[in-house]
């Protein structure tokens, strides 16, 4: 009798442990425990994109004997070099993702929230723990890798002669579709369920999701996203992109075309034969590179596709900050650089747009410069985003808002407001909620949003139990969710300021329709 206790114990106990060792398609993996978590921190989800791979689409992982312990994070993409970020932490050879799992069983069937890093398409990794903390509320996290920069957005004209399908570019979202294909295969053998997938990102990466939201190539891969600072609904131009303009296949591979010629190579093929990390560098344009409209991946203007009501449509919570323009502004602005700076921007705008953006002194002209940058780069497409999707869409639109004050934000400039770009992954990596002594307010914040975040993930809904009651979007409502203080409803936030970019931006983009 005493033996047969025994052997249930024992079983109830390894019946208690994560899914540590389990199969995918091209062998079988083993991740490492952290807490009640198991992690894979480095799986091939495509070939390495090295050689004739390099500007290709991604292509299927090799499969390997044996059991591939996934204990490392693989390294990043190669991106500018900088102080912590040196050249032996990079490589071409990047297309991994991590996954972090509460599952005890395959049959788990857990919800999953797949993670896309921002960094303006040029920087940033998929590693490190921002999951564990979402993790251990009852859903799958993956973080996924893709290509950067040149190497994941460069389009040119003998790349685009290339293609079957006669298009170049956006190699890095070709990769983010083939990690999400990846996962609808393979999610299901670390306790997930591939009919419960959630996207989530924060500025490249919310830009990533609302390209993803409306690109053909990703419908039914997921089934909710959200999106932290970003969306993609400028006008788009046959130019090389600029500041609020985007760019078509054409204007893209005029971009390409002066990369290689300051690189001094007279063609593809030398292109090819470069090193890397030589590609990460130059006055033209490794920062220039950026998703491009090419009528396969983007079909077409976004916000003329929500208009029409072509996208995948699913449920979205679309979130900025309070002072996302903080991070952008530079340190010395002058009231005369910034006069300069909108009359560069907004050209025959620039009057009206001094009015809603002042700047008469160089501190007013520090804040209207971030306050500018804020509405632009973030607040107005997301606006534009759930207003659309509200209009035309049958799936929920969340609108939300972090507001929350922070010491952490504050201590970076003291001029800041509120809440700067990026300092919204605080609330969901623990950073506070390790740490409630010192940030008590911060804690609480952050115990609500991931609340929310998880609530959606599970049910297309955030609302639960405990939680401040979250309508959808209705522009002419309180029905904003601001993060402050805890958590309740406001009107939309800077209205004066975002209905003047929506005005600008309806303008630019009836002119460059009229051209095209």
């Amino acid at each position: 009798m005493m033996m047969i206790c025994c052997q249930i114990l024992v079983a109830m106990s390894v019946q208690a442990q994560p899914l540590l060792k389990t199969h995918v398609e091209t062998g079988d993996v083993e991740g490492v425990l952290d807490e009640t978590l198991a992690v894979y921190k480095a799986i091939p989800y495509a070939a390495p994109p090295v050689g004739d791979l390099r500007w290709r689409e991604p292509q299927p992982a090799a499969s390997w004997e044996g059991v591939r312990v996934c204990d490392q994070f693989g390294l990043m993409p190669p991106q500018p070099t900088r102080p912590g970020r040196t050249a032996d932490m990079m490589s071409e050879d990047c297309l991994y993702l991590g996954i972090a799992t509460p599952a005890t069983s395959v049959n788990d069937k857990l919800p999953v929230m797949v993670w896309i890093h921002g960094g303006g398409f040029q920087t940033e990794w998929y590693g490190g723990d921002l999951w564990k903390h979402l993790a251990m509320r009852g859903v799958v996290i993956v973080s996924i890798e893709y290509r950067t920069g040149a190497l994941g957005f460069m389009a040119h004209p003998e790349l685009t002669k290339e293609s079957k399908d006669g298009h170049s570019g956006n190699y890095g979202l070709l990769d983010q579709i083939f990690a999400l294909k990846w996962v609808q295969r393979n999610i299901a053998n670390f306790g997930g369920d591939p009919s419960k997938v959630t996207i989530f990102g924060e500025s490249a990466g919310a830009i990533s999701c609302s390209m993803l939201c409306a690109s053909p190539l990703a419908k039914g891969l997921f089934r909710a996203c959200i999106s932290q600072s970003g969306g993609s609904f400028a006008p788009w131009s046959d130019q090389p992109r600029s500041l609020g303009m985007d760019a078509s296949q054409k204007g893209a591979e005029q971009q390409g075309l002066a990369f290689q010629k300051h690189l001094k190579k007279k063609n593809l093929k030398q292109l090819r034969k470069m090193d890397a990390m030589s590609l990460c560098d130059g006055n033209v344009g490794f920062a220039g590179f950026w998703p491009c409209v090419d009528g396969y991946v983007i079909t077409d203007d976004q916000y003329r596709l929500y208009e029409r009501g072509e996208y995948n449509d699913v449920p979205v919570i679309v979130m900025t900050n309070s002072d996302e323009g903080a991070l952008f502004a530079p340190g010395n602005m002058t009231a005369e650089n910034y006069q300069k700076t909108v009359q560069s921007i907004f050209g025959d705008w620039a009057d009206k747009a001094l009015k809603v953006y002042p700047g008469n002194d160089n501190d007013e002209a520090w804040h209207g410069f971030g306050d500018a940058f804020r509405d632009m780069g973030f607040a107005w497409p997301s606006y534009a985003w759930v207003s659309l999707q509200a209009k035309t869409g049958k799936s929920p639109a969340y609108a939300a808002f972090l507001a929350q004050p922070s010491t952490m934000s504050f201590s970076q400039d003291p001029r800041r407001r509120g809440v700067a770009h990026a300092d919204d992954i605080l609330y969901l990596n623990g950073h506070f909620l390790t740490q409630p002594d010192k940030f008590p307010v911060e804690s609480a914040v952050a115990e609500i949003i991931q609340q929310y975040w998880v609530n959606f993930a599970k049910t297309g809904n955030p609302n639960g139990k405990g939680l401040p009651f979250w309508p959808t979007f209705d522009d002419a409502k309180a029905t904003t969710m601001q993060f402050s203080n805890g958590a309740s409803l406001i009107m939309r936030p800077n209205r004066e300021q975002v209905d003047f970019v929506d005005s600008y931006y309806r303008a630019k983009r009836e002119e460059v329709e009229k051209q095209r």
